[in-house]
């Protein structure tokens, strides 16, 4: 119960700090498919999601992920103000929980079946998926001790 309430608050302070799906402006500097380097933010693509995170082509009903750590995946645009504040943040963590958990972004102006498939309707939209359970979702930008109480009680069961 006390994830769940956790996951509500951020939700509700993260709320008014969201970018809607309707703006569609594209950035002169995108960035490019992932590093794969540890430590560091991985960006995917559609191909990428299948294989790493969660192939629902080939699973529609049943959630698997194909992860060998907890990931967190951070949709986004590169035009949303609030998706620029989360951004260093995840890099950040990227570095703080190198080894234990792995952060992805999926730019949804790039990938937007990808996102239509996860009903992304407000960027930024965080996907925290555990080792075992359902994923959960959450809309907006969340300050870094909102996500780091999120990986450590809901992602490493600290």
């Amino acid at each position: 119960m006390n994830k769940t309430i956790l996951f509500f608050v951020a939700f509700a302070l993260a709320a008014t700090t969201a970018c809607g799906r309707g703006n569609n402006h594209n950035s002169a500097k995108e960035e490019t498919i992932a590093t794969k380097e540890s430590g560091k933010v991985i960006h995917l693509t559609h191909a990428d999601f299948l294989t790493k995170v969660y192939n629902f082509e080939k699973n529609p009903e049943e959630w698997k992920y194909e992860g060998d750590k907890p990931a967190i995946v951070d949709f986004y645009a590169d035009w949303c103000g609030p998706c620029k504040m989360v951004a260093p943040i995840l890099d950040e963590l990227a570095k703080e929980y190198n080894g234990q958990i792995v952060i992805y972004k999926v730019n949804t102006d790039k990938e937007q079946e990808l996102a239509g498939a996860f009903g992304i309707r407000s960027i930024p939209s965080i996907l925290f998926i555990p080792m075992n359970g359902k994923p959960q979702m959450v809309q907006g930008a969340m300050p870094k001790d909102s996500f780091k109480k999120a990986i450590d009680e809901l992602l490493l069961k600290k």
